[in-house]
């Protein structure tokens, strides 16, 4: 049995009527705008944003937020391809089945698991520390035992995971409302922030290079680039604006999870490309926008905290803004919660209709037309992760796994435009092979400008899915039984 299998268009295609794991179409390319917007406008520019300015950038984390855009957009040439021409859940997972392998194909997709359930965990607790902020009432509790209990990132994790298993459509109409509350609020940053810029906090622009501090200049904190190069551990510079690009790439997670839910969309080959791309220049200019603000309002030496927006409204006086922008980092980030969720589910939901993993769980609700058994398995393992577990800023481990799917993505462009030259493209992305190339290679640069020690994690987790792999997912894959029934077929004909 090869390893190097591919699932065809057509049979993935065909799978998706099969009863019992039928998902219901009911999206527009609307709906897949306000879901790439809801998602990708959250932590990242609420506290993302100032951290990255305060210890790397400064007030270049505008060019850095730019070139993060400008790599998501070459991506997104990809993956707009791939989904109007395979309209199956899964995104990069699915897509490389088709085109790279199976075993591609399942390397993509528990990377996958790790980045959306970690992202859709640490999003939790970022809102529990919100809300409590805004109610004035604590959200985790510390038992005697010395253990944290989170019960408001718990609470949150839950209401979203009933509302996923309900519909997406629902999850949709809900989406849609506040999405728009949390783009007034950006605009809100934007509008007003103007009148309390002070050009003086520009300059200079790209603070020049200088040693990394005592606390994070060992090698395990350094960017592995500076480490393969030689270069003493630093901050700032150049070195500081691609470092801080690699990190704020957390702040654009989301238009790939648009292509997850491609077989729930009423028609893909047109609206996959406008949900993507769409979702994605709407949030670039809104980020770079709000950067120069906020780092024009406050020197960046002093955004490094948990809520650098808001407290740089209150820093100039205006605590009533401080207020609304933290209500709007609350209201921001309920969605991220619920899509990183919502793109979990289906990438597991499409390997475990493949056979990779238990069959069972790709059932779908007769009613709701969702994957609720992954839905509520998805729902317990996040909360919790996000309920018990103490969890770090995990932005550089989220990331390193959205830039290998964008890399595996790349490739299998051009991988599938030599395979299957024959397939209709709604979407086709331009310059093809230079562009896809091009893509990777700039995703490759991001992750190797994240630290040592977020490639180390990288590669135990892999390695822990290539083990899971062979002891069950290539037995038993729906590609693999049918390879042995061919097989046994074959010798009994003889």
């Amino acid at each position: 049995m090869s390893i190097w299998r591919t699932k065809s268009i057509e049979q993935s295609i065909r799978d998706t009527d099969e009863p019992g794991h039928r998902l219901r179409k009911d999206l527009t390319g609307f709906d897949l705008i306000v879901f790439g917007i809801g998602v990708i406008i959250g932590t990242g520019i609420f506290v993302v944003t100032g951290r990255q300015a305060a210890v790397n950038a400064g007030p270049a984390i505008v060019v850095s937020f730019l070139i993060a855009g400008l790599v998501c957009a070459l991506a997104a040439m990809c993956y707009a391809e791939f989904a109007s021409t395979v309209p199956v859940a899964g995104s990069a997972y699915t897509f490389g089945y088709a085109s790279l392998g199976e075993f591609v194909a399942w390397i993509i997709g528990w990377d996958l698991v790790l980045e959306f359930t970690l992202a859709a965990s640490v999003v939790a607790v970022g809102w529990s520390g919100y809300a409590g902020d805004l109610l004035g009432v604590p959200t985790s509790l510390t038992l005697d035992n010395g253990y944290s209990v989170n019960f408001g990132a718990m609470f949150i994790v839950i209401l979203l995971g009933v509302l996923g298993m309900l519909g997406t459509k629902l999850s949709g109409r809900i989406s849609a409302v506040i999405v728009a509350i949390k783009v007034g609020i950006v605009l809100f940053i934007i509008v007003v922030g103007m009148f309390y810029v002070k050009t003086a906090n520009w300059v200079p622009f790209v603070p020049p290079a200088q040693p990394a501090p005592a606390e994070t200049d060992s090698i395990g904190h350094t960017p592995l680039t500076q480490v393969l190069l030689g270069l003493e551990p630093s901050q700032f510079g150049l070195w500081g604006v691609i470092a801080a690009a690699s990190v704020v790439f957390f702040s654009f997670i989301g238009f790939d999870i648009v292509a997850t839910t491609a077989e729930e969309t009423k028609n893909p080959k047109r609206d996959m490309p406008i949900g993507i791309f769409g979702s994605l220049i709407i949030v670039t200019v809104l980020y770079m926008a709000v950067a120069a603000v906020v780092t024009g309002m406050r020197p960046y030496s002093e955004l490094n905290s948990d809520a650098p927006l808001a407290e740089a409204f209150r820093a100039v006086g205006a605590d009533w803004a401080g207020t609304l922008i933290s209500l709007g980092g609350v209201i921001g980030i309920t969605t991220v919660i619920l899509v990183l969720m919502m793109g979990q589910s289906r990438v597991a939901f499409a390997m475990s209709r493949d056979g990779l993993l238990p069959r069972g769980l790709s059932k779908t609700h007769p009613r709701f037309g969702t994957p609720y058994i992954m839905t509520i398995i998805t729902t317990v393992a996040v909360a919790v992760l996000a309920g018990f577990v103490p969890i770090a800023a995990l932005e550089e481990m989220v990331n390193i796994g959205t830039l290998f799917a964008f890399v595996v993505v790349s490739i299998g462009v051009i991988v599938l435009r030599r395979t299957r030259p024959d397939l209709p493209r709604s979407f086709r992305a331009p310059f093809v092979p230079v562009l896809p190339i091009i893509a990777a290679l700039a995703c490759v640069w991001l992750m190797l400008n994240l630290t040592v020690d977020t490639w180390i994690r990288f590669i135990v987790w892999m390695a822990i899915g290539v083990v899971v792999y062979f002891a069950y997912g290539r037995r038993k894959s729906l590609l693999a039984q049918a390879d042995q029934k061919s097989t046994t077929d074959g010798a009994g004909t003889a």
